[in-house]
């Protein structure tokens, strides 16, 4: 969903890094994978198209952070439709 984003922390020797993917678009999503010792994060399309990928050594990932857009439940929603204001005709 728009506005995931994951950061990758990585140790660049003396220091460390810090990289973001983030789903810069509605519909995108971010996904992480672990394969063969590369850590692999991924901007991905409805469809399942990846739009871009950051691959880093598994030895030299520090963090792994997932930070998902927070989700309004359907309730809350409603409950916020609700409790807005009715507009008034003007010719009343």
């Amino acid at each position: 969903m728009k506005g995931d984003r994951v950061e990758i922390v990585v140790d660049a020797g003396d220091t460390t890094r810090t990289y973001e993917v983030v789903a810069s678009r509605a519909g995108r999503r971010v996904e992480t994978a672990v394969r063969r010792g590369v850590v692999e994060v991924s901007e991905v399309t409805r469809s399942g198209t990846v739009v871009r990928t950051a691959r880093f050594m598994a030895t030299r990932v520090l963090a792994l952070v997932e930070q998902p857009v927070p989700r309004e439940d359907v309730g809350e929603a409603e409950a916020r439709a609700q409790s807005r204001p009715l507009r008034e005709d003007p010719k009343a």
